[in-house]
C-alpha cells in the first residue's frame, strides 16, 4: 500500500493475512513493514499468518503509514525461519529499503555479492542484496535528484533478474513503491468519490466514504484482487509500476533482451552492403563485311 496521507492497513491486511494458510497455500511465514519516514518497522514470523496472534494484533489495531509492504510465504528455497521470512530490509543512502518477492530465481547464486550479505538462505534475499549493490554502484553520489533515473535503474535490474526466472516483487524506499509484474500482479487506486468494498477472503465490508476525505489517495498492489466489488487493473508481465502519493506515476518496461536476441536484432536492422555489378558491355553487333564493288 502507498498513499498520500497516513492510512492504516486494517481492511486490506485482514483479507491478505487469511491467504497465509486459510484461503491460500502460503503458510510458511508472513511479514509486514510499515514506514515511518525513512525508517521501516518490520514484523516477521515463520508461521501461518491466519494463526498468528501478532498478525491479529495488526488487524485489530490501526497503525497508520504512508507506505506498507506485506508478504505471505510459500517456501521454495530455504526452510521456514524468521531469517527467511519476507519482507527483507537493507539500508541504502540513509533510508530503509524493503523488498518482498514471489517466484524462484534458480541461477541467482551466479551473481556474486561484494558488500551485502544475506542473513538467510533464500534466493529472494540474495536478489535483493544484489539489487542494492547495483543501485549503490549506479548512483555513487547517493539518492538521485532525478528520481526517474532511479525508476529506470530499478526496472532494468528487475528485467535482468527476471530473465533468469519468475520475478514478481514489491520494493519500497520510503518514498516510492515499485511493483514488478513477472507473471501476475494487479493494483487499484482508491480516490474520491469513494464507495463500498467487500473482501474476497472474509465477510468484511467497508464504506470508504465514511473514513476518508476528498483529497485521500491510496494505491494497493496484490497478486490477486483483495476485493470482489472493485475494479482492479491487471499487470502485463515484464512491466514495472511506480507509485508515489497514492498515484501511479509510471509504467516501465522491465525486460532485458538475452544477448543472442539482441545480436540478432542488431544484425537485422544493420544497413546491408550493396554489391554493385560492373556495367554490362554494350551488345556487340555483327555487321556483314561490305563487298567491294567489282569493276569490269
Amino acid at each position: 500500500m502507498e498513499c498520500n496521507v497516513p492510512t492504516d492497513i486494517v481492511f486490506s491486511f485482514t483479507g491478505f493475512a487469511l491467504r497465509g494458510g486459510k484461503t491460500g497455500p502460503h503458510a510458511d511465514g508472513w511479514g509486514v513493514a510499515l514506514y515511518e519516514g525513512r525508517f521501516a518497522h518490520s514484523f516477521l514470523e515463520p508461521r501461518p499468518a491466519c494463526q498468528s496472534p501478532l498478525a491479529e494484533f495488526i488487524r485489530l489495531n490501526p497503525i497508520k503509514t504512508l507506505l506498507a509492504i506485506a508478504h505471505v510465504r510459500k517456501k521454495t528455497r530455504g526452510q521456514s525461519s524468521v531469517e527467511n521470512t519476507h519482507p527483507f530490509k537493507r539500508v541504502l543512502w540513509g533510508r530503509d529499503w524493503v523488498f518482498a518477492h514471489n517466484g524462484t530465481l534458480p541461477r541467482i547464486r551466479t551473481r556474486r555479492l561484494t558488500s551485502e550479505h544475506p542473513i538467510g538462505e533464500t534466493d529472494s534475499e540474495h536478489a535483493f542484496c544484489w539489487m542494492i549493490e547495483q543501485l549503490r554502484a549506479t548512483f555513487p553520489g547517493g539518492y538521485p535528484r532525478d528520481v526517474r533515473r532511479l525508476w529506470d535503474a530499478v526496472a532494468r535490474l528487475g528485467g535482468e533478474l527476471g530473465a533468469d526466472g519468475k520475478f514478481n516483487f514489491l520494493l519500497g524506499d520510503g518514498r516510492h513503491l515499485y511493483a514488478r509484474c513477472g507473471t501476475k500482479l494487479c493494483y487499484i487506486e482508491r480516490k474520491a468519490p469513494f464507495g463500498r468494498a467487500t473482501l474476497r477472503d472474509a465477510e468484511m465490508q467497508i464504506d470508504f466514504s465514511e473514513v476518508t476525505s476528498a483529497r485521500d489517495r491510496v494505491a494497493v498492489v496484490a497478486t490477486e484482487p483483495l476485493t470482489r466489488d472493485e475494479t482492479w487493473h491487471q499487470g502485463t508481465p515484464g512491466t514495472m509500476w511506480v507509485f508515489d502519493q497514492g498515484k501511479l506515476r509510471a509504467t516501465l518496461s522491465s525486460v532485458v533482451e538475452p544477448p543472442a536476441a539482441r545480436s540478432m536484432r542488431r544484425s537485422a536492422t544493420a544497413p546491408r552492403s550493396r554489391k554493385i555489378a560492373p556495367p554490362r558491355s554494350a551488345a556487340r553487333t555483327r555487321t556483314k563485311p561490305r563487298r567491294r564493288a567489282r569493276t569490269s
